[in-house]
């Protein structure tokens, strides 16, 4: 099994690559160019529920859209991702619109997929309030809030890995015209 980390730029990829792979310093990780690039990715493996997962932190990109490297390396990377495995979008709480802009993509593209929202403290202390079961609902995908940095929510992430879903982006389209 394969976990694909996805998101924006400084979104906290990389501290929830550190949690899931258990590593605290990058040395710990295979860090690799894609060839023919300059767009560095990162791969480690950790253990869970007693198997072997390959954790791997793709570039940041904020589409899949094949506009610059990053994004092209990111959906190089991906092509790699069958039914097993699972992309795990990581959205700043704080920046939610950006980062639902990659989530269409990947379910668009019919990835396995779990939401991670991270910085869920900071929003918290911006007074943003997001209402967890009502995003899951609409995206049609598990959703988990998470504070990477603080290690809340990874273990819950981890116990709704196996519930990853492929969303329906016509399914999530008509639903959204049903609501307003």
């Amino acid at each position: 099994m394969k976990i694909f980390l996805a998101g924006n730029p400084n979104v906290g990829k990389s501290v929830l690559f550190n949690r899931l792979t258990s590593t605290t310093v990058r040395t710990h990780a295979f860090v690799s160019n894609y060839p023919g690039t300059t767009v560095d990715y990162f791969v480690s493996s950790t253990e869970i529920k007693g198997k072997k997962v390959e954790v791997i932190d793709l570039p940041g990109v904020y589409s899949l859209r094949s506009t610059n490297e990053a994004e092209e390396v990111a959906l190089k990377i991906l092509k790699d991702c069958g039914t097993e495995d699972v992309v795990i979008n990581v959205i700043d709480a704080t920046r939610m619109r950006n980062g639902l802009f990659l989530t269409l993509d990947l379910i668009e593209r019919g990835y396995p997929l779990v939401i991670a929202v991270n910085m869920m403290d900071m929003a918290e202390k911006r007074g943003i309030e997001i209402d967890l079961n009502t995003l899951e609902s609409i995206m049609q995908v598990p959703v988990v809030g998470t504070v990477a940095i603080k290690g809340e929510g990874i273990d819950k992430l981890i116990m709704r890995i196996e519930e990853k879903k492929v969303g329906n982006i016509e399914e999530l389209v008509n639903g959204c015209r049903g609501k307003g």
